[in-house]
């Protein structure tokens, strides 16, 4: 079954970003003392640096002509597309990333924290209980961006379960990247769909670079998380940004 397409409107909507990249979109910036410095190890960093190989010559999966440039925050929303892992995300695969974003900030904070704490479940910390670390503290900025168009809408859900599937993880995103693909190829800007991980929230994944409309940052989260017995909790506070 083919997603029906709807015409939307969001504003401020939420992606949460972890906050060493808000500032300079490199890691680089915490180590280089100077601007000469920074610019010096940006030029070494940029023959494996995904985001600037894309703006520079493009990817395999994602052209020059759909990233964007001489915008506020243009790095932010290309390294979205840029920056993918090995087994990709629900709607997207590992040669094409995409811009997640939530209407509620708890269902950002919810998506996060599910695979932050997935991930460190598979560190292995030798000499701790369970062999895994047992805290963890990460700092986010949340990314607001509007939305407007026409987006596919996976309306009932129960109509696509297949694509909707919690675990296991990445086996379970098999069938919605295949959908992706497929909308892709149509042209499509991209989906609202429920969120997996927030009962009742509502998430966006959008295709294309040009459609996130005035990124903006807002607050600064702090999460910690602590080792309990049926994984890890977490607690989330505000913290300034400095």
């Amino acid at each position: 079954m083919k997603p029906r397409l709807k015409a939307i409107a969001f504003d401020g909507m939420h992606r949460l970003i972890p906050s060493l990249y808000s500032e300079k979109g490199t890691v680089l910036a915490e180590i280089a003392p100077t601007e000469a410095l920074l610019r010096d190890a940006i030029l070494l960093d940029g023959a494996t640096n995904d985001r600037i190989q894309g703006e520079e010559h493009g990817l395999m999966g994602i052209s020059t002509y759909e990233l964007i440039y001489g915008v506020p925050h243009a790095h932010i929303v290309n390294a979205a597309f840029t920056h993918t892992s090995d087994s990709g995300g629900r709607f997207n695969d590992h040669m094409r990333g995409a811009w997640y974003a939530a209407v509620e900030l708890e269902t950002s904070v919810a998506e996060v924290t599910y695979h932050k704490a997935r991930r460190l479940a598979d560190i292995v910390a030798l000499g701790l209980a369970g062999e895994r670390p047992d805290k963890d503290v990460s700092t986010y900025d949340d990314w607001l961006a509007d939305f407007r168009g026409g987006f596919h809408l996976l309306d009932p859900p129960k109509e696509f379960a297949d694509c909707l599937k919690a675990e296991p993880v990445p086996t379970c995103y098999a069938a919605p990247q295949a959908l992706a693909r497929q909308l892709l190829s149509e042209q499509s800007n991209g989906l609202l769909y429920p969120s997996v991980r927030h009962a009742g929230g509502t998430c966006l994944v959008c295709f294309r670079p040009a459609l996130v409309y005035s990124p903006r940052r807002e607050e600064r989260l702090e999460i910690a998380f602590s080792a309990s017995k049926d994984g890890y909790a977490h607690k989330v506070r505000a913290v300034p940004i400095q």
